[in-house]
């Protein structure tokens, strides 16, 4: 999000992580070639988001209001427009929205009192199995068999990406508990549905591959004897929770669907491996061999299609 000087808002987005780069260093050597007087202080121009609370707000307004600040300028929040003999009404005001604001129930609360529904974006998976009586979601279901009636054939599935607004919009809807129909007209393009299923999982607090799992992959992956590599990952892969299991596994028997049809959508297990890996499993904590680990990440999902049946496979298989 960029507020210029003027106080016009503009907002960028992508779910493209280099694109947005570029887009921050296009913006930045802009404003380096203004001259001096007129760019931005560093106070203004701020490059990490940052979320405060409506009491921080609150707070941050009689700081701020000390401070000159340009006359057009438009306050994100809300300006109150006070001459200085209305200084005890505008601190009335603003006492009583804290009070106000410091008595809203908890967020517990109101979903005991089911006034806020447990959102399906962005829960642990296991609580949303749980909420659904299921060990797989119901959105992975509807997306994948949406996905095998009419995107099998399509160039670039699950490469391209969708329209960010109507995907968000089909992440509302899911997060409302509204009745879905994948074959709605609304979601006739199959990359946003792609792109709502990529995003389920990129948002799951703790990846479909679980966190003290990660490092116990990346050694599997790195065994040289292949036989030894797929045993091992296959014994891993056992040790999961069944919500992990069920939903990987009914995931990647879909993907190698997706990598039947290469000729066609060019999409090899390869191409899904390097868009799969980062989304499905990741460490706890970003480290320098950031690199190194999406090698192995990429590695990893791309091993288990092309040998899903021996990984996924009964014992006497």
């Amino acid at each position: 999000q960029i507020t210029t000087v003027s106080g016009n808002e503009f907002l960028l987005q992508s779910d493209i992580d280099f694109l947005i780069l570029d887009w921050f260093h296009a913006i930045k050597n802009a404003i380096d070639r203004l001259p001096k007087e007129q760019r931005i202080t560093s106070r203004n121009l701020e490059f990490k988001l940052r979320r405060s609370s409506s009491i921080e707000l609150l707070n941050n307004l009689d700081t701020e209001s000390k401070e000159p600040k340009p006359e057009h300028r438009k306050s994100l929040i809300f300006r109150l427009n006070y001459s200085a003999s209305d200084t005890n009404d505008r601190n009335r005001v603003k006492s009583r929205l804290k009070k106000f604001i410091s008595r809203r129930p908890s967020l517990k609360t109101l979903q005991e009192k089911g006034l806020i529904k447990d959102q399906i974006f962005g829960s642990h998976l296991h609580l949303v199995c749980e909420h659904e009586k299921s060990t797989v979601p119901q959105f992975v279901k509807l997306c994948i068999n949406a996905v095998e009636r009419r995107g099998l054939d399509v160039d670039g599935i699950y490469r391209v990406s969708g329209n960010l607004a109507t995907i968000q919009k089909l992440r509302f809807v899911v997060n409302q508990e509204e009745k879905l129909n994948l074959d709605d007209s609304q979601w006739e393009d199959i990359h946003v549905v792609t792109g709502a299923l990529k995003m389920f999982f990129r948002e799951l607090p703790e990846p479909l591959f679980p966190y003290c799992f990660f490092e116990l992959f990346v050694e599997a992956i790195k065994i040289q004897d292949n036989v030894a590599r797929i045993k091992s990952i296959r014994n891993l892969v056992k040790k999961l929770p069944r919500p992990n299991y069920d939903t990987m596994k009914i995931l990647f028997e879909h993907l190698q669907k997706i990598a039947a049809k290469e000729s066609v959508n060019l999409m090899s297990t390869q191409s899904l491996g390097i868009v799969f890996g980062p989304t499905l499993l990741r460490p706890e904590k970003e480290t320098g061999n950031m690199a190194v680990h999406m090698l192995y990440q990429n590695q990893i999902v791309e091993l288990m299609l092309s040998e899903y049946s021996k990984i996924f496979g009964s014992e006497e298989d």
